[in-house]
């Protein structure tokens, strides 16, 4: 895991072309806490956010960023059922094969496939992105720090650039982004997508569904992690209550 992580880190780092040094020399970065469903020894992901976060996935983000560690039946944790699973998974298209003739050929994803990369290598993805790598997205509040804080407030920290900045070719200015120039230009904006559900789709409320979607990429296990924790806490205070009684009662009548 640790070796997956270090890869996604690397990704990233190469997602914009070359800086200055003088640009990454600047003060660290604050990055303001956001209020998560998921966060605290209780935290559990809210269903319907991380649902409409896979919607705000698949319409804008998935054109250039991939999730190469989730397939689709994955999705049944965010509350699909195995009906709306093979139906997302329809939609897609997998390389297969070979076959008899020995030919590699596409077909229809299954529940069992891994979402599809966007490009068929990095050479066709920095190409359609003048020389940037859109990196994978599958652990990127792992790899980056602050996590969904990150990746919230970086949707949301395009800006222009102050008068003394001088922006580089194709790059964008971004307060949170490290060295404040980053080659992907600002992809989330109010109505940009249309909730089933009725909910806000204002600016701040898609980056926000879409970073906890993106967390649960990254810490599918996270709710079972929490439950283990607060039953080993139970555990353990039971247990020391127990030790503390006993000790009472066996050393109550030996003077001291």
């Amino acid at each position: 895991m640790k070796k997956i992580i270090l890869a996604a880190a690397a990704a990233l780092a190469l997602s914009v072309p070359a800086v200055p040094s003088s640009l990454w020399a600047a003060s660290e970065i604050k990055i303001p806490e956001e209020k998560w469903s998921f966060n605290g020894v209780l935290g559990k992901f809210d269903r319907a956010q991380v649902q409409r976060g896979y919607q705000v996935y698949k319409d804008v983000c998935a054109a250039c960023h991939g999730l190469q560690y989730v397939a689709f039946r994955n999705l049944a944790d965010l509350g699909y059922n195995e009906a709306q699973i093979k139906t997302l998974a329809a939609g897609y298209e997998v390389d297969d094969g070979p076959n008899e003739e020995g030919e590699m050929f596409k077909r229809k994803a299954k529940a069992s496939d891994r979402l599809p990369k966007p490009f068929p290598n990095e050479q066709a993805a920095r190409a359609a992105n003048g020389g940037a790598f859109p990196p994978d997205l599958s652990l990127i509040t792992k790899a980056r720090a602050g996590g969904p804080d990150y990746i919230f407030h970086l949707m949301m920290g395009y800006e222009d650039p102050p008068a003394d900045v001088q922006m580089m070719p194709g790059l964008n200015y971004n307060k949170y982004f490290p060295g404040h120039q980053i080659a992907m230009s600002k992809q989330i904006s109010d109505g940009l997508v249309t909730y089933a559900d009725g909910a806000p789709n204002d600016a701040a409320s898609i980056s926000k569904d879409v970073s906890a979607f993106l967390h649960w990429a990254a810490e599918p296990k996270l709710e079972a992690r929490h439950s283990t924790g607060l039953r080993v806490l139970l555990y353990t205070l039971m247990f020391t209550i127990v030790a503390y009684l006993f000790k009472r009662r066996l050393w109550k009548n030996i003077p001291h």
